[in-house]
């Protein structure tokens, strides 16, 4: 899996079903290099004809590449690949959902079946394409034996949360997950460190812990009118293109707090959708990292917040994880969005398998 962070590339080994989650195996990460990132900054927001794509999906599938192979040194062999490819643009409601990387070659190079193009058959069918990790939320739930509903929040690039009731035994049976976007999370605190310092992130959330939020800032970007949305729904990285304009006269530590205080204000904003309020967040990716983002979080939801990691699952590799688990679903036949995860017209299995030279 490689986010909208556009840090790099994770790979996880997980044994499942595609239902039960039997165990989890090891993991790897393989960060891009500056000038990789480069490249893949100049696609964003580029659909598949575009110039500067091909170079970018070249890089993508040679990440992913060096991680999987990386992986399986040491390791068993898996019998099935999921891959999700970059996202490189995503408009559900037009041009549709655009993620570069070939699953085909993937599955030709390493000679073994590969799960990919999750999202395209979900859009197609009237669906958002995203958030697409739910139904493994649903599978986490049970898995760590929660006996309530509960929240995952995902803070890459873009935050998204998952409402999972783990009493219901099917994740697209009515009332078993609730899933939408909140709003930017990492992007524009990454963004405003590589255009201010050229430095990838604020590591640890260290510069915005110093900071103070401007409350007047957060309010003015909670006026969007994403917010009125109902949910389902999803966000591309780019969608909010004037909030670094609303903190570009703050200082540094100022700016980062009060766009920590946006991701943490749009998240609690998305908490009053919830069909019942849930006994606990779950806060997953690298966002969990940062503590002024933590802190904001704490400040403005109203339960109680803790890092995943506290349950025993590995926040940095449960998007890798969720694909294995879909990849699994999808070879079985077996759904992977339905109309309270993404708002597709009914539940709906995507993906595309591709097989090796063996078949």
């Amino acid at each position: 899996m490689s986010g909208t962070s556009m840090d790099g590339v994770d790979a996880a080994l997980i044994e499942t079903d595609g239902d039960r989650i039997v165990s989890f195996g090891p993991a790897a990460f393989e960060a891009f290099t500056d000038d990789q990132r480069r490249v893949l900054a100049r696609a964003l927001g580029k659909w598949p004809d575009a110039p500067e794509v091909a170079p970018a999906a070249r890089i993508v599938e040679a990440v992913h590449l060096a991680v999987i192979n990386r992986l399986m040194q040491d390791d068993p062999m898996p019998v099935l690949l999921g891959f999700h490819g970059q996202t490189f643009a995503h408009d559900p409601r037009g041009l549709g959902t655009h993620q570069a990387g070939d699953g085909q070659a993937l599955a030709q190079t390493l000679d073994l079946p590969v799960v990919w193009d999750f999202r395209t058959a979900d859009v197609k069918l009237g669906g958002e394409g995203a958030p697409l990790a739910p139904f493994f939320h649903h599978a986490c739930a049970r898995y760590i034996k929660a006996d309530a509903p509960l929240v995952f929040l995902n803070l890459g690039g873009v935050g998204n949360v998952t409402w999972v009731d783990p009493s219901q035994s099917a994740p697209e049976a009515p009332g078993a997950c609730l899933a939408f976007d909140t709003g930017p999370a990492n992007a524009p605190l990454d963004d405003l460190m590589q255009n201010r310092h050229a430095k990838s992130r604020d590591e640890g959330g260290l510069l915005a812990m110093s900071g103070t939020a401007d409350n007047a800032i957060v309010d003015a970007f909670l006026s969007h009118s994403y917010f009125q949305r109902m949910p389902p729904k999803s966000l591309d990285r780019n969608d909010f293109p004037d909030l670094p304009a609303l903190v570009a006269d703050l200082p540094d530590a100022d700016a980062l707090r009060t766009l920590a205080a946006c991701a943490a204000a749009a998240v609690a904003r998305g908490m009053e959708h919830c069909p019942t309020a849930p006994t606990r967040v779950l806060v997953t990716g690298g966002g969990r990292h940062n503590a002024a983002l933590m802190a904001e979080l704490r400040a403005r939801v109203p339960m109680d917040v803790d890092n995943i990691d506290s349950t025993g699952l590995n926040g940095d590799m449960l998007e890798a994880q969720a694909f294995g688990y879909l990849a699994v679903r999808v070879a079985r036949g077996l759904t992977t969005s339905s109309p309270t995860t993404t708002g597709v017209a009914a539940a709906v299995g995507g993906g595309v398998i591709s097989t090796g030279f063996g078949g």
